[in-house]
């Protein structure tokens, strides 16, 4: 018998709709979650955890060694922009920025990365988006300059 690999890998990547707009809907927004789940299991990848406000979502994701983050955060964004669009959700064409953020957590970590993911709306009550992306770069000790962070933003907040 030849031996296997054995991996325990967690990555929540933040992808955000393009110019900050604040199009995802309440309606539809469940939609877009188990379709976006659909891509990342029919990678072969497991969805631990999606959920957003309507310019932003984020997808806890336990993943393989062999998953190159990239290809897959490419192809969720590619394939939901289709969706949304093909379905009509919105009177405009949808997209997502170009960048996204990407994070990886240990295992113990997880029930409370979770548990942050699923309570983005109550999250958001108390703090913007941009402070929320900024104390996770921070964190997480990754190196940014503001005017890189979001395209076009059109939207400020108060």
């Amino acid at each position: 018998m030849a031996a296997g690999t054995f991996s325990q890998i967690y990555i929540q990547v933040v992808i955000v709709v393009k110019r900050r707009q604040k199009l995802i809907h309440s309606l539809w927004e469940d939609d877009l979650y188990k379709y976006i789940t659909g891509i990342v299991q029919g990678k072969g990848q497991k969805i631990m955890a999606i959920n957003g406000m309507p310019d932003h979502v984020h997808i806890l994701i336990g993943i393989k060694p062999t998953c190159l983050i990239s290809d897959l955060v490419r192809e969720v964004k590619k394939a939901s922009n289709v969706f949304v669009n093909r379905n009509n959700y919105l009177d405009k064409k949808f997209s997502w920025q170009g960048g996204y953020g990407v994070f990886s957590y240990s295992t113990s970590a997880i029930p409370n990365v979770i548990r942050y993911i699923l309570n983005q709306k109550e999250h958001h009550q108390k703090q913007t988006f941009t402070a929320e992306y900024k104390t996770l770069l921070e964190h997480f000790q990754v190196v940014y300059k503001d005017e890189y962070l979001f395209d076009d933003i059109t939207l400020l907040e108060e």
